[in-house]
């Protein structure tokens, strides 16, 4: 499973459970845009966002996942 915590860059405003749900949120959005590892800059795109949707407020993995995929277009 990939994991959200290398673009957290020394935040620790997300509680654990948060950091889990993007992470699950970021490894589903990761496979549905066929994002390799070696993909640097668009992984860290689709971080910032969930990070910014996070912030925000929204905490379920799957509404995460969703509207960072139909704001890239890819819903």
């Amino acid at each position: 499973m990939a994991t959200i915590i290398p673009f957290l860059r020394n935040q620790s405003v997300f509680d654990p459970d948060t950091t889990q749900s993007m992470s699950i949120a970021f490894d589903d959005i990761c496979s549905s845009l066929k994002l390799a590892e070696s993909a640097a800059r668009e992984r860290e795109a689709v971080a910032i966002r969930l990070i910014e949707l996070a912030r925000r407020g929204e905490r379920d993995p799957i509404r995460l996942r969703d509207r960072v995929l139909r704001d890239a277009g890819a819903d």
